[in-house]
């Protein structure tokens, strides 16, 4: 992933194309006022959200990863012109998204029954909040592995706007029924974290429905609809292209089981801190959110860019896209991060009026906004090399980082040197910093013609 001064133009306009990163924006958004609202439900109900959700986006991204497959494949294919084998590459990967969904379903009542074991120490109130989010939302992963396949195809073709669009439309329907749900309207009583779960499932649905419609459309670079040309496909095409799909993302699937491995003892660590670190925990994560997203909005851009370039044999503007989004998102995070420090005392008490979980997540923003620079480079830099197919490379820093170096600093800073939350965040500011040191070197030798994966 050199760069190229040469190769930047074309592909500058794509990069900071505003509708990936306020898609990913727009999540974040929804997420902070799900926090909000949770607190003003009950600090049990925000604290449960600590548990649940980590759980739930663990399971949730190992299922998904062969969706880094889909963006690779129909990226390229798109690039290279082949609207027939791309359309076969996203109804395989469809395919797969049922699949996977239903056998996480079948798999969900043990998920929920490791939350006790997975926090020992949280309160029975907090454990059993967050079974009630999880037994709605588990149930709901065939819609959602659906939708974000629909949305990765959409996007893998150069379509940002119509993801934009129905990201917009879902997560205003979220807010709205989550209002109704979590703290009660309309003669519904206040569900807390349950009324999150209903909420979440029933967006997971809308967006199925609305990528699969965008999809059906004929004269898009990839659609559902069958022409003439479509129809001349056979069982032995479409098994090429789930083997494609499986080469390119069962490291991926292997780096997101590694990864959240490591965060799943991450969050151990921070439930063995109490209800109060939870809770103050959950505030940050929801703040850090905005730019976590904000640079996978510039790492989603750069994956599609470097897989359609690729698939044209531009191979100077891929290497160009990924280096330009890693310094835009540098740039973007940074900011972030100081405005989070210069405003700590606004926005933390938007999540609780607690004086102890706001003095405690008080006293960790510094070490949020240090982070951001390289978490901004780790994320984009990572998505890039997804979508140049170089899923293994991708799997080997995770190791480094995730299962190694955040796992090990949290427990020296936490439970060794007693630094608790702020210890927490510099064992993940750690391995951002190893992740992104590595992604560079990486990154650096990228000279050779044909680094990429053939996918």
């Amino acid at each position: 992933m050199s760069d190229s001064k040469n190769g930047a133009s074309p592909v500058a306009k794509e990069v900071i194309a505003l509708p990936a990163i306020a898609m990913s924006l727009l999540q974040t958004l929804v997420f902070v006022v799900d926090r909000i609202m949770l607190g003003h439900h009950s600090p049990t109900s925000l604290a449960a959200m600590q548990l649940a959700g980590p759980v739930e986006w663990s399971v949730l991204s190992v299922f998904l990863a062969f969706e880094v497959g889909t963006l690779a494949r129909v990226g390229k294919l798109v690039g290279q012109g082949n609207r027939t084998q791309a359309r076969r590459a996203a109804i395989v990967s469809m395919g797969l998204a049922l699949v996977l969904g239903l056998g996480l379903v079948a798999l969900a009542p043990l998920v929920r029954a490791a939350i006790p074991h997975a926090a020992p120490h949280a309160s029975p109130e907090v454990r059993r909040a967050a079974t009630d989010y999880l037994e709605v939302t588990l149930v709901a992963s065939p819609f959602a592995f659906l939708g974000a396949v629909c949305i990765a195809t959409l996007q893998a073709s150069g379509d940002t706007r119509t993801p934009l669009f129905i990201g917009s439309l879902a997560n205003a329907v979220h807010i709205g029924t989550n209002r109704v749900l979590i703290l009660g309207a309309f003669g519904i009583p206040a569900l807390g974290a349950r009324g999150a779960g209903i909420s979440t499932a029933l967006t997971f649905a809308l967006e199925t429905a609305l990528g699969l419609l965008a999809l059906s459309r004929l004269g898009r670079p990839v659609s559902l609809r069958r022409t003439k040309d479509s129809r001349a496909g056979s069982r032995r095409r479409y098994g090429v292209e789930l083997a494609s799909i499986v080469r390119v993302g069962w490291p991926a699937m292997l780096e997101r089981v590694v990864y959240h491995v490591g965060f799943l003892g991450y969050v151990g660590i921070i439930a063995s801190l109490g209800d109060v670190s939870m809770a103050a925990n959950q505030s940050l994560i929801s703040v850090e959110s905005v730019c976590f997203l904000s640079a996978d909005g510039f790492g989603t851009a750069a994956a599609s860019i470097v897989a359609r370039r690729l698939g044209a044999g531009k191979r100077d503007e891929a290497l160009a896209a990924a280096w330009l989004a890693a310094r835009w998102a540098v740039l973007l995070l940074t900011t972030f991060g100081v405005l989070l420090l210069l405003t700590r005392t606004l926005w933390l008490p938007l999540f609780s009026s607690d004086l102890e979980v706001t003095r405690v997540g008080a006293s960790t923003v510094p070490v949020l906004a240090f982070a951001q620079p390289f978490m901004a480079t780790g994320i984009v830099l990572s998505q890039s090399l997804r979508g140049a197919g170089q899923t293994r490379v991708a799997l080997l820093v995770s190791l480094a980082g995730a299962l190694i170096v955040r796992l090990t600093f949290t427990w020296l800073f936490v439970l060794k040197l007693g630094l608790g939350l702020p210890g927490v965040w510099m064992g993940s500011t750690a391995d951002w910093m190893v992740r992104s040191a590595l992604l560079v070197v990486v990154g650096a030798k990228q000279r050779k013609p044909k680094q990429d994966i053939q996918t």
